[in-house]
């Protein structure tokens, strides 16, 4: 985890916007206390979900188009 102040990750914004696309947590500090916190976007998911994960969970009843 890299810790930067206001001034300095204005000063590089590319430089550590780049470092988190590598995988770096940036804590950003002003006056010594930490105000916000950048790291990297969870990646999605693709993966198709199987079907019949709920199979005998629950019931249609059978009026239920009705």
């Amino acid at each position: 985890m890299l810790t930067v102040t206001v001034d300095e990750i204005q000063r590089n914004l590319t430089i550590y916007l780049q470092q988190v696309a590598a995988g770096e947590t940036i804590i950003i500090m002003q006056a010594g206390k930490p105000i916000a916190e950048i790291k990297p976007v969870s990646p999605i998911s693709q993966q198709v979900r199987p079907y019949g994960l709920c199979t005998g969970e629950f019931i249609v009843p059978d009026n239920f188009d009705k």
